[in-house]
């Protein structure tokens, strides 16, 4: 091959691996743009934000993918041969990376019908927490402590999964133990008095206080109170605090389990 042949092979492939450069940079910066454009749509329309952050991400990957084949098509490759080896290279990274692909059909499966939005308390996996994000393959999850988890999306799709947020009220369920000698109506006056009390506490459905059963110290009242779900922690523990102190000002007893130990003397 003479000099005057590879002079004209370097300038024409130059040419092509410029203006492939150029396509490269500019189509990032593209690609950044229309990014920020529809998350600022997405923000000025209200946007559902669990769909959000997934549509974002998957309009970003389709997008590289579509200036990538670009790129390799302006230097002169074949797009047959580069789609054949394109399809053997992704089978065999499905193949090492199924859980991942797994987890996105799970993000697709979570996305579609939402049985948990962000700002939900969710149990799975065993794990609980408040939904602060949903990604293409994993949801985190903040805890009360400010811990952070991260769940897989495959198996959050798949398995079970307790959602505390779904319903607008909860019931808040107690259990308060008396003596065997104390007075139960007095008891369960004292219950109803501190359920009436309470403003958080629905009238609809109706407070259930009775007793559950008879215990080897005590005798047991099962109560059950229905409230917005945003009051249920605070009804809960000042209930609990409440009736500890009504009991005791009105000398009412809460037994608590004790051992009688027997001493002989051997002579």
């Amino acid at each position: 091959m003479d000099l005057e042949k590879i002079y004209e092979l370097a300038v024409s492939y130059g040419i092509r691996i410029v203006l492939a450069l150029l396509t490269l940079i500019v189509g990032l910066w593209v690609i950044k743009f229309l990014s920020r454009w529809a998350e600022r749509s997405m923000r000025k329309s209200n946007f559902d934000q669990t769909l959000k952050s997934f549509l974002l991400a998957i309009i970003k990957i389709g997008l590289k993918v579509m200036l990538v084949i670009s790129v390799i098509s302006m230097l002169g490759i074949a797009m047959t041969s580069f789609v054949a080896v394109l399809a053997a290279t992704g089978f065999a990274i499905g193949m090492a990376l199924s859980g991942s692909l797994q987890n996105f059909a799970g993000g697709v499966m979570i996305v579609l019908f939402k049985p948990f939005k962000l700002g939900d308390y969710i149990e799975a996996q065993g794990f609980s927490g408040t939904v602060s994000e949903i990604h293409i393959f994993n949801t985190i999850l903040k805890t009360p402590d400010n811990k952070t988890i991260i769940l897989p999306n495959g198996s959050l799709s798949n398995g079970p999964m307790t959602n505390y947020s779904t319903e607008p009220q909860r019931r808040v369920d107690f259990t308060f133990g008396v003596g065997y000698g104390d007075d139960i109506d007095k008891a369960r006056k004292i219950i109803m008095d501190l359920i009436t009390a309470d403003e958080r506490i629905l009238k609809d459905p109706v407070p259930f206080v009775a007793i559950s059963g008879l215990g080897s110290s005590a005798v047991n009242f099962a109560v059950r109170v229905w409230v917005n779900a945003e009051n249920f922690w605070g009804v809960f523990f000042d209930m609990n605090e409440n009736v500890k102190k009504a009991f005791d000002k009105n000398n009412v007893s809460i037994p608590f389990p004790q051992t009688d130990v027997h001493l002989y003397q051997v002579t």
